[in-house]
């Protein structure tokens, strides 16, 4: 580890994927080109997850929507889905959540909103 808390041997699951669809890693402190790029691909596929949901909001309120058209539909918000859980995945792993020890003393942990308390 060096003094930032950050170890620059951690792998860093990438936006895209390799030959056969294997998932691409790139080790590093975070600021080198690749991830940069990384960054980058990953707000541009959570900015078209956000127009993707704005479209399938007002596909599906017509009511003269085809059966192919929601099938299309369908393809498109599981490609998005898929990528935004591996957006997620690799931003967990980041965070240090993915691979946390649970008795771990020092781990993050998630604060639960207090209902009673407005």
């Amino acid at each position: 580890m060096n003094g930032s808390g950050y170890d620059p041997h951690t792998a860093r699951l990438l936006p895209w994927t390799g030959p056969e669809g294997k998932p691409c890693y790139v080790l590093g402190d975070g600021s080198g080109y690749v991830s940069r790029m990384a960054d980058d691909i990953e707000s541009i596929q959570l900015g078209m997850a956000d127009d993707l949901l704005g479209h399938a909001t007002g596909l599906l309120a017509d009511r003269k929507v085809t059966g192919a058209e929601i099938h299309f539909l369908a393809s498109r918000l599981t490609e998005s889905l898929r990528e935004v859980k591996r957006v997620a995945e690799s931003r967990g792993a980041r965070l240090g959540a993915a691979e946390a020890d649970p008795t771990d003393g020092n781990r993050p942990r998630r604060q639960e909103p207090d209902i009673g308390s407005h």
